[in-house]
């Protein structure tokens, strides 16, 4: 393929972007169109990357035509958020900060979350787009159970040494001898079932 560097710099960027990008599709892309300032011919290029001569042809001529922008996704259609992107950055700042009194529970669930969504951003999310919509920020919904505000470590432990079904004393009272419960089981009629 006949293809020349548009930039001196679109090299760097290429190789750099092929070994650290995130984006899978881009970093092929990316690899197509080194290849192809190379000197590798589209045949050879779409036989290294398991692709075809047609897609390694396309990205390439966009590569030539346009640069490396061209290299970039295109905005996809579809429906617009309900949360405006420019409000996203406040409510990050409202889930990252401790729950407000007026919540009335020690941390933030999906159901929360609806709430705040609907009386303080004026949009109304159904509780799977609020999930969703946590997930694309960056949240997981799924989380170890929280420590209250006032629980206190001391006092758990202090319980626990103090507790008297817990306390090594107990342990001793405890039957380790044949079972009383009135089994008609024979001792050994348990090895033929297994």
């Amino acid at each position: 393929m006949n293809v020349e560097a548009r930039d001196a710099n679109d090299l760097q960027v290429l190789e750099r972007g092929t070994r650290a990008g995130r984006d899978g599709r881009r970093r092929e892309r990316y690899r197509c169109v080194l290849l192809a300032l190379r000197g590798f011919e589209a045949p050879q290029i779409a036989g290294q990357l398991g692709r075809s001569r047609r897609f390694v042809q396309y990205w390439v001529y966009r590569y030539r035509d346009g640069g490396l922008e061209a290299l970039q996704d295109r905005p996809r259609a579809g429906q617009p958020t309900r949360l405006p992107r420019a409000a996203e950055a406040q409510l990050r700042t409202r889930l990252d900060a401790e729950p407000k009194p007026t919540d009335g529970v020690c941390s933030l669930r999906g159901v929360d979350v609806v709430r705040i969504l609907k009386a303080e951003f004026g949009v109304s999310y159904s509780l799977p787009g609020a999930y969703d919509l946590l997930h694309r920020l960056g949240y997981s919904y799924l989380k170890p159970r929280p420590r209250h505000r006032k629980n206190d470590a001391a006092v758990m432990q202090a319980w626990l040494k103090d507790a008297p079904l817990l306390s090594r004393t107990s342990a001793t009272n405890i039957l380790t001898g044949p079972s009383k419960s009135g089994s008609r089981t024979k001792p050994a009629s348990d090895r033929r079932a297994r």
